[in-house]
Formats: structure tokens, sequence, C-alpha cells
């Protein structure tokens, strides 16, 4: 049984790292880099980039979530039953879920923008609605991540915490 809390907390924390790292390490320094030779054409390579490393995460996430779900139903059947399972799975579930729609609703839509946009979205006036709604997506994407890395760290906590 200590076997299967351990890979639930290395899977959780995984998941959980690998968001903190894209949203605080990899997104900055990609724009960072790519736009110090040339401002508008490396920001619009930034976005393609981050984009792309982002996309094959959410896979990875995806996989991750699997498993974790896996791992805590094992849990309960093999017994004991990890505290509070049933908000754990919710948590997850959550996590899940906001991975997908951000894959599946809000990315396509942010790709949209950029494909229909001549250069970068930012250089658009502040009057263009394209810039309005990428404005309002890419912040709703950084909510959605933000909620899952929190999600991540209480799940975290409930394993470390967690005798059974």
């Amino acid at each position: 049984m200590a076997l299967l809390r351990v890979a639930s907390l290395v899977v959780v924390a995984i998941w959980t790292g690998g968001l903190a790292v894209l949203g605080f390490v990899a997104a900055p320094e990609i724009f960072s880099t790519l736009e110090a030779g040339d401002a508008a054409r490396g920001r619009v390579l930034a976005g393609q980039v981050f984009g792309a490393v982002f996309e094959r995460f959410q896979h990875w996430a995806w996989a991750l979530g699997g498993l974790l779900i896996a791992l805590f139903i094992a849990r309960a059947l093999l017994g004991p039953r990890p505290r509070r399972l049933g908000l754990r799975l919710l948590g997850v579930s959550s996590m899940l879920a906001l991975s997908l729609v951000t894959t599946f609703a809000i990315t396509p839509r942010i790709n949209a923008i950029r494909t229909e946009t001549a250069g970068s979205v930012a250089a658009l006036p502040d009057t263009d609605a394209r810039k309005g709604e990428f404005g309002r997506l890419h912040g709703l994407s950084n909510v959605f991540m933000l909620i899952t890395l929190l999600g991540g760290v209480g799940l975290i906590w409930a394993e470390t915490n967690d005798t059974h």
C-alpha cells in the first residue's frame, strides 16, 4: 500500500511541478529570449513555441490524471481507503476538466486569432476586438492553469498528510 501512496504522490508532483515550470520558468524565458532580437517577430514565434510545448504537456497531464485516478481507486479497493477519497477524485477530475477545456475550447480560439492576425496580436490596436478576445482567452487559460496548479498542491498536501 505504501508503494501506491508514494506512486500517487510522485504522479501528482510531476503534474504540478510541470505546470509550475511551464508557467514560472519556461513561458517567461521563451518570450524574453525570442523577443530579444526582433520583438514583434520574436513574440509571435514565442507564442508558437510555448503553445506547442503546452499542448504536448497537456497530453502528459491527461495521462498523469488518469493514472492518479487509477492509483486512488486501487488504493481504495486494496485498503485502507485514502481519507477524503471523494474530494481527491473530484480534485483530479476538476483538474482534468480544466485541462480539457483549455485544450479543446480555449486554445483553438486563441490559435484562430493568431492565424488571422498578421504579426503579433499585441501589435493590434486596442480597439480591435480580436485583441480583446485574445486577452480574455489568454487570461482565462492562465486562471485555469493556476487553479490546476493549486489543486495539485492541495493533492500533494493531502497525500503527504494521509497515513493511509
